[in-house]
């Protein structure tokens, strides 16, 4: 080890127990050894039986694209009245990460804008602009008027590595155009998001509540910088405040509940945990649609529950050459400036109504928490107990395939890094110190982290 690695690791907190342990098989006995286009499609390794019909089914209701009702299949029509996208997997580009739009003025094809006003609803959640709620809706069913659009305009941000290497990375701005219902209020708070990978997701929703709170530090208790937490969300099917893991701010407390929010909020259908139409009093022609048409649950249980199980079950591809040495040096890195102290390779699961995801110890470099990120990344839009600048650690396994399966590379919330080097840049707040260390290795050293993370 040369003497800037040892320096860098003298330097860094303490690496988290298990690091040192990973295993190729990120997903544990989940782990599936596939690359290419189909890396995130697969069954988990260890399905069987009724898990793997299931399965099968719920892939066919990801990628059905719903009719406006009446259509000629009532089983897959409800869509809208208003919405972003009439499939899932529009926005989760086989199974993979959502894009920006490529051009000023392009329409978001698997991206969408969060929208809030100040202030927090009665269970902590945002409170939704009056007359278009808490999202973007920029299509329609015909007969029905659009919300409007949402543009996404770049500013370059130049920058260089301690070598005098230089780079520049691009931060967007937001902007509304066509609105329906008038302008949006001067204090509205804005988020674009793109959609995340869908690997893995069953494992995580198996973690213990136990296991995330003690690895939650709100008051930094051990000094050592970060001071990660659990989001606190409204569970509406249990009545109650659970803990959140899902969402890029960790605002959902389950698959169950993230599938339906994404139904109703994407696509305007209706399940059994969300059975109400998205329509707000001001927005008559999608009342009046909704009236006619509508036949909640328009996902019914039968649907609902394999859509869910299909989640559950996707697999975690293998890493890949994990023995190459600059593989295994770009990991010695990863923990010694400090990656791994919120991306935290190692975690248990326990028991869950999924057989083939409890108790697994599985490598999805996550804790799950929120962490402050600075104010390069803030959104300014509070969500339950994250603020403007927390954001939920992003899982990394997968990371490495992103452009293999979905043609393009954008990372982070909205997509602004455009590689894996870029969204390490962005990182601030808790993550500024290994971000610095980051800038501060030599090229080659930069070199071995990304053919780490790219392993993954």
């Amino acid at each position: 080890m040369n003497k800037t690695c040892l320096l860098l690791l003298l330097l860094a907190p303490a690496i988290p127990a298990g690091a040192d342990t990973i295993s190729p098989e990120l997903g544990g006995a989940t782990t599936v050894d596939i690359t290419g286009e189909r890396a995130f499609k697969t069954i988990a390794a260890n399905a069987e039986g009724m898990s793997q019909a299931r399965f099968m089914f719920g892939q066919q209701l990801f990628t059905t694209v719903w009719a406006p009702a009446p259509g000629s299949q009532p089983t897959t029509d409800g869509l809208g009245p208003t919405f972003n996208r009439p499939a899932c997997s529009d926005c989760h580009v086989n199974n993979g990460r959502g894009r920006p739009p490529a051009q000023t003025g392009d329409p978001m094809e698997s991206m969408l804008v969060r929208i809030s006003v100040a202030g927090a609803g009665p269970h902590g959640e945002p409170v939704g602009v009056p007359g278009y709620g808490d999202q973007l809706q920029d299509r329609a069913v015909d007969g029905v008027v659009p919300e409007g659009r949402a543009l996404i305009e770049w500013e370059d941000v130049p920058g260089e590595y301690a070598d005098g290497t230089a780079y520049t990375l691009r931060q967007p701005t937001v902007s509304f155009d066509d609105l329906a219902f008038g302008e949006l209020p001067p204090d509205t708070l804005t988020s674009a998001r793109i959609a995340s990978p869908l690997i893995g997701m069953g494992l995580l929703e198996a973690v213990p509540v136990e296991t995330l709170e003690a690895l939650a530090d709100p008051d930094d208790a051990n000094d050592d910088g970060i001071s990660g937490k659990v989001n606190r969300v409204w569970d509406v099917e249990r009545q109650t405040t659970s803990a959140g893991r899902f969402g890029w701010k960790a605002n959902q407390p389950s698959l169950r509940q993230q599938n339906a929010g994404a139904a109703i909020g994407d696509m305007g259908l209706t399940t059994p945990v969300f059975p109400d139409e998205n329509c707000l009093p001001n927005q008559q022609s999608c009342i009046e649609t909704s009236e006619k048409v509508s036949h909640p649950p328009e996902i019914v249980p039968a649907f609902f529950v394999p859509l869910t199980r299909y989640t559950q079950l996707v697999a975690v591809p293998k890493q890949r050459a994990a023995t190459d040495s600059n593989v295994q040096a770009g990991a010695a890195l990863f923990a010694g400036i400090g990656c791994s102290g919120c991306h935290v390779p190692t975690l248990q699961t326990g028991q869950h109504e999924v057989s083939e995801v409890a108790n697994q110890t599985f490598h999805p470099f996550t804790d799950l928490l929120l962490h402050d990120m600075g104010p390069g990344l803030a959104d300014g839009r509070p969500d339950f107990l994250a603020d403007g600048q927390e954001w939920r650690t992003a899982p990394l396994w997968g990371i490495g395939l992103t452009k293999e399966v979905a043609g393009f590379e954008f990372y982070l919330h909205d997509g602004r890094a455009r590689s894996l080097a870029e969204a390490i840049l962005w990182h601030g707040g808790e993550a500024e110190g290994a971000k610095e260390r980051f800038r501060a290795l030599s090229e080659a050293q930069r070199k071995q982290l990304i053919t780490f993370l790219s392993s993954l």
